[in-house]
């Protein structure tokens, strides 16, 4: 909407900055015009709001012209009469404004009714009378439940469902007079009573990495307030138009992990599990006092029409979500699919009301937008939406770890004893086809399994690419239909019927023949599930992915599939939507999104934009440190890098920066096993080169205290949380507290690149005022897995026809920097924060390396320098600052 200035007022809850205008209005373009759109905001310029208002205000302009032409996508026939245009078009009008009068009408509604049940209970418990639920499952168990059901194959089920609906209509009209009719809306013969309920509204779907991202991102919608796309009276004045501003109905879609409420299923723990045991909850075989309480049923209906009403009245996280199910005693899982399109009616007993004004966002993490299994699960449709990707620096590594499996020997051959046992047990009552699956199944095993046992015995490679035809070369496999046994074990459930008799089997040795006995739930991964979810991966075209073995520390031998190409497992979200925006912190470089996962589009459906920073330049020092103090170059390749020289210049260097830049110093190494070698080095060489002299670590320790992070696995941090809020006790709170109280000392972190600090760590202010980046964090080219990688873009380009060995490269690098971006992003974080970014290689000089930086870190960037002309542009920085 133009403010009357000329430009588009967006509503930013604050004055926006001109790249945050610049962003808003490249979202704005980006959707109306129906591209992909690649946008770099750093962190800390205001990028979530930003992405709210800007395509917020398209869809509520998009709305108002809808409404005002009075139709929808329709093409106009031009030969139709201007009456019969004019009476669609009005027939369009009244229902919008009918079903925003029904909207606000309910909405209101349920805003008195929280407004009544908060005076009576805390946090806004609604007040109905909650579903009384009965644990009924008494945890005994039958060996009979495990056995398979009849299994009748794809082909067979699909005759008998052949010829079942017809093919012609039953009105005794023509199809010219039923389409007219339609255009009037009015409903004929076989249509649905209120057709013109059928629609899917126009939405955004909004998609980050994590729920902590998305509960972020809900907060900040809470900040924005935008007009109604239209009000249903049209004398309305812009005073009360505006109090309507909130209506904005936003859902927070979740898995199953975040969402069940079922405490017997939920302790599951793992993800897979949790999934499992939910669907085995509805086999139709299951008894009824056996089924998941909170499952939606037509009984439960008032209670799936009050979640629906209550989660789309105001915005809410996913943690609200799952308290709200809780409060209602129904499944929030399953009661918030309905509210994910405007209308379901006569498809589903939970109905979703609907108004062609209402802006709906719907927000989900990563996996249940981009696994094309898991929308269909959640009966999402993308057609002619907005899909919003945030945090999309890695959605390319995103899309290759869903779609990648690994396999050890022993869940092979674990998975094998089990198939084993359970079919020695059930023979004689398994009939035809499910014994000849499962006989198939253990075929393919022993031919996985005996090619991982030779490779185990052959002590020449620890790792290597591996062929389809080497995994399946065993007795009988050639005679397997693997689609056909893919529909098998996805259908009969096999993997969750023998990890249910194996548990079964196990606690009954445990109590001996006592049928009293409680059956124990597995909390881990059902292993066949596990190798099941790799046999599947054999099935996929062998263009897009690699097998490979690999000899791991613990003795055992791994296989794993590696997606190559997630261009094809992208593709249909950008032909399904409108619009597609990648956003993120650090993009750059961004050729690898055009060139290798949107490579099939027509460079004009692309845009890109990189915005530079809201701090002014002088707060921003990036400096190339291309030369020690002794005089040798600093190149910290895999050959060169360990040398006592480098290391020693190395640390002479750091300490150098510490004393000449205030507060703290975050250090980034290329990887664990190189910070461990320096510190290793460092304790034991003398500073100075004398033996009586002190340790290089002690010399270091006498400009600052060091803190190293940590090898374990800690639970990741998420992006826009400060280092304060970790848990108590961890490397980042002792670190931040000997900034806080070290009178001014400061501390350096060391930390890696890749590793749990160098993403989503705000070192603010005090916390980073230096960011070091030590050499160049490339990957090993040569394992198996990137040379099979570099193969793969090289002939990828060479077919597009570019010099395939150049493309390698770019792509090498692009992966390198992409990873160095993501640590120098780490510093700056608001507009009145400064710091020194200075990364330690010759390279870091070079033009090429230099354009695949942000803008706003190249708009800064100075002339390489030695260290001791690097101590002055430091003091020189930090003066008066």
């Amino acid at each position: 909407m133009d403010d009357g200035s000329g430009e588009r007022d967006f509503h930013h809850p604050y004055q926006p900055y001109d790249i945050q205008k610049q962003f808003m209005n490249a979202v704005y373009d980006c959707l109306e015009d129906g591209k992909v759109g690649i946008f770099e905001s750093p962190t800390g310029t205001g990028k979530s709001l930003s992405l709210i208002c800007g395509s917020l205000t398209w869809l509520r302009d998009h709305k108002r012209r809808v409404f005002e032409e009075g139709t929808a996508t329709e093409a106009r026939d031009d030969d139709e009469p201007a009456w019969v245009v004019e009476r669609s078009r009005q027939q369009r009008k009244d229902a919008a404004l009918r079903r925003k009068r029904d909207l606000d009408a309910r909405i209101a509604k349920i805003r008195a009714k929280e407004k009544r049940a908060k005076d009576r209970y805390q946090n806004g418990e609604p007040h109905h009378k909650r579903q009384k639920v009965v644990d009924t499952d008494d945890g005994r168990a039958d060996e009979a439940e495990f056995v398979l059901d009849d299994y009748e194959s794809g082909d067979e089920a699909a005759c008998k469902g052949r010829d079942n609906g017809a093919s012609y209509n039953d009105s005794n009209l023509s199809a010219e007079t039923l389409a007219l009719m339609q255009k009037l809306g009015f409903a004929v013969g076989g249509a649905k009573e209120d057709a013109e309920e059928d629609i899917d509204e126009m939405k955004i779907f909004f998609c980050s990495r994590t729920h902590s991202q998305l509960t972020q991102f809900s907060g900040e919608l809470n900040r924005v307030k935008l007009p109604p796309a239209f009000t249903s009276d049209s004398h309305v004045d812009d005073d009360k138009a505006n109090s309507l501003a909130d209506d904005v109905k936003y859902l927070t879609l979740g898995s199953r992990k975040n969402l069940c409420i079922n405490s017997k299923v939920s302790k599951l723990g793992n993800a897979t599990a949790i999934n499992e045991r939910c669907l085995e909850l509805q086999q139709p075989k299951t008894s009824a006092e056996c089924k998941c309480p909170f499952m939606p049923t037509k009984e439960t209906e008032p209670l799936v029409n009050d979640f629906r009403d209550y989660a789309l009245a105001k915005v809410r996280d996913i943690e609200d979500l799952g308290s709200l199910g809780k409060k209602l005693g129904i499944c929030p899982y399953y009661a918030s699919r309905p509210a994910t399109k405007s209308c379901e009616v006569g498809i589903s007993i939970m109905q979703v009301f609907h108004a062609t004004n209402r802006e709906q966002i719907v927000t989900l993490p990563y996996p249940l937008l981009l696994q094309k299994s898991a929308r269909e699960a959640l009966n999402l449709s993308l057609k002619d939406h907005v899909v919003i990707i945030d945090e999309a620096h890695n959605l390319m590594d995103a899309i290759i770890g869903i779609y990648s499996v690994s396999v050890t020997l022993d869940q092979i051959q674990r998975a094998r004893m089990q198939l084993t046992v359970y079919l020695q047990k059930f023979r004689n009552r398994l009939k035809g086809k499910n014994r000849v699956y499962v006989a198939q199944t253990i075929r393919i095993l022993d031919s996985v399994m005996s090619y991982l046992q030779s490779k185990l015995g052959d002590r020449r490679c620890n790792d290597g690419i591996v062929e389809v035809a080497d995994l399946t070369s065993g007795k009988g496999i050639d005679q397997v239909n693997f689609f056909k046994l893919n529909t098998y074990l996805q259908e009969s459930r096999l993997a969750r019927k023998v990890d249910g008799y194996t548990s079964y089997s196990e606690e009954q040795g445990k109590t001996g023949n006592d049928r009293g006995g409680k059956q124990m739930p597995r909390r881990n991964v059902p292993v066949l599930l596990h190798v099941q979810s790799f046999l599947l991966s054999l099935m996929n075209p062998s263009g897009e992915g690699r097998f490979f073995f690999r000899r791991e520390e613990t003795g055992d031998i791994a296989l794993s599939y590696m997606l190559l190409d997630p261009t094809y497992h992208f593709k249909d979200i950008v032909e399904e939507a409108r619009a597609v925006v990648l956003a993120g912190g650090t993009m750059s470089p961004m050729s690898d999104y055009e060139q290798h996962l949107l490579s099939y589009l027509d460079p004009s459906k692309i845009m890109t934009l990189s915005c530079g920073h809201v701090i002014p330049p002088s707060n921003l020092l990036a400096c190339p440190i291309v030369q020690a103090a002794s005089g040798s170059d600093f190149e910290f390749t895999f050959e060169k890098r360990n040398s006592d020289k480098m290391m020693i210049d190395l640390g002479h260097a750091l300490r150098s920066i510490a004393q000449h830049v205030p507060d703290g110093v975050v250090v980034f190494f290329p990887s664990y096993s190189y910070l461990d070698n320096c510190a290793a080095a460092w304790k034991r060489l003398r500073s100075g080169g004398t033996l009586n002299g002190v340790t290089i670590w002690e010399s270091l320790q006498t400009v600052k205290p060091i803190f190293l992070e940590q090898r374990t696995q800690h639970q990741p941090t998420e992006e826009g949380t400060n280092i304060q809020g970790t848990s108590t006790g961890s490397v980042l709170d002792v670190y931040s507290n000997a900034i806080v109280t070290g009178n001014g000392r400061g501390a350096v972190l060391f930390a890696v690149v890749g590793g749990t600090l160098s993403e989503g760590i705000n070192f603010s202010d005090a916390l980073g005022r230096g960011v070091v980046v030590i050499g160049l964090p490339f990957p090993n080219p040569h394992s198996a897995e990137w040379k099979a990688k570099m193969q793969y873009i090289s002939a990828k380009a060479t077919s597009n026809g570019r010099n395939g060995k150049d493309g390698a490269r770019d792509f090498y690098e692009n992966a390198c920097m992409r990873a160095v971006n993501q640590c120098v992003g780490r510093a700056i974080r608001h507009r009145g924060d400064y710091a020194a970014i200075m990364m330690l290689d010759r390279r870091y000089s070079a033009p090429r390396i230099q354009a695949k930086l942000p803008r706003w870190i190249q708009g800064s960037l100075a002339n390489g320098a030695g260290v001791r002309d690097v101590e002055k542009r430091l003091d020189e920085f930090f003066a008066g600052k």
